[in-house]
């Protein structure tokens, strides 16, 4: 499944593509720049609001330089002397066997080139791997096909949320995308939760997988880093700037790699401190009772909502299923006396990850939804899942 051209970041390319597309195509919707995203026709580095990211961009452009003026001075030099020298005008080729000099000009020349070019990176990137002293650690975990993240050091500790794309960017993508006219400059960029950080704060950001290798990038930070199953790897930023800045996944981890943003939202140190009491108000709201006993009406009330936030992107809120992915309405699994089968697959996922594991809903969460599934669209099974068969079945 293709990304989106222009949110592959990749600037010159991406930009003289996504032009050509929108001429060409009379169905494109239509697109503008998107503030701490990707940028229409965008020709350069997204501007930077972290220091880091702000000596890149120098160092990219130093680099650049340095080595346009190295190649038009050996190039500029080779044509002069092929042309001012040439045998056709009389001249005969100098014999330079053996010459010290000339050996020791082209070692040296290099050396020094290659000193000025390292100087600067080297700097560069010991300050990107210093990731001491953070005033918030947050652990990015990517997972088929979001992310999930986990504040463990500093304000917001325990704070723990899963952020995946809007699902009506995706119900939008399976219909073919926006109408023509409309403007969407986030398409397929917004996600239903992003992650909140304070505005000139050092964060930690580290990375892991439980599947597969993804990648976490935010442009704007000047952050990349993988997120690679049973390994631990950190990055660092410090936002300058208040704003909604807004990356991807940049390794190819599967058939809804194009479906996996990260959105950044940087708020000021009170909207923060704010942000942080408000979220652990819904987890301790959040936090049931696996032994509870729920009535049937209640748990598949409980199963809508969650259906609604994790499971109607892919299967849809009809529960038909879309492409390679199942349809639920009608499914011999969800119709099957034992319920053992569907839990199973939601903790574990099956088929190599098409189906992804949820291990990180809570049992009460998983034991709702299953039993939304068996008594909703033409699944009138009258079964009920209870929190703590999900328990038993972690074990």
């Amino acid at each position: 499944m293709m990304k989106r051209i222009r949110t592959k970041f990749f600037a010159p390319l991406s930009s003289t593509l996504v032009w050509a597309g929108s001429a060409l195509s009379t169905a494109a919707h239509a697109v503008g720049d998107l503030p701490g995203g990707p940028a229409v026709r965008q020709l350069n580095l997204h501007p930077a609001v972290t220091k880091i990211a702000a000596e890149q961009a120098w160092l990219h452009w130093f680099m650049l330089i340095l080595c346009t003026v190295i190649f038009l001075a050996v190039f500029g030099v080779m044509f002069y002397s092929i042309w001012k020298h040439r045998k056709s005008v009389g001249h005969k080729a100098a014999n330079f066997h053996e010459s010290a000099t000339v050996e020791i000009v082209w070692t040296i020349v290099p050396f020094i080139i290659v000193i000025l070019m390292a100087l600067p990176a080297t700097k560069v990137i010991v300050a990107m791997k210093d990731t001491t002293n953070a005033d918030l650690t947050i652990k990015a975990t990517g997972m088929q096909w979001k992310w999930g993240y986990d504040y463990i050091k500093g304000e917001g500790e325990g704070i723990g949320f899963t952020s995946a794309l809007d699902a009506s960017h995706r119900e939008l993508s399976n219909n073919g995308g926006p109408k023509a006219g409309v403007v969407m400059d986030d398409y397929l960029l917004k996600v239903d939760k992003p992650m909140v950080v304070p505005v000139d704060k050092k964060i930690r950001i580290i990375t892991t997988a439980n599947d597969v290798i993804h990648a976490f990038m935010v442009p704007s930070f000047g952050i990349k880093q993988d997120a690679i199953p049973g390994f631990v790897r950190d990055t660092w930023f410090r936002a300058e700037k208040i704003g909604d800045y807004h990356g991807q996944c940049v390794e190819l981890c599967g058939k809804e790699h194009a479906y996996m943003p990260i959105h950044v939202k940087v708020v000021s140190a009170e909207d923060y401190s704010a942000w942080v009491s408000a979220e652990k108000k819904k987890l301790a709201a959040k936090a049931d009772d696996p032994t509870k006993v729920w009535t049937a009406e209640e748990i598949t009330l409980r199963g809508e909502k969650v259906y609604a936030a994790n499971c109607a992107a892919c299967h849809q809120a009809n529960g038909k299923g879309a492409g390679p992915v199942k349809a639920l309405d009608g499914a011999a699994v969800v119709l099957d006396a034992d319920k053992s089968k569907q839990i199973t697959i939601l903790l574990n996922g099956q088929n190599n990850g098409s189906m992804p594991a949820w291990k990180q809903l809570s049992d009460t969460e998983i034991a709702a939804v299953i039993t939304f599934t068996k008594n909703n669209w033409s699944n009138k099974t009258g079964q009920v899942v209870q929190p703590a068969d999900v328990t038993a079945a972690r074990k």
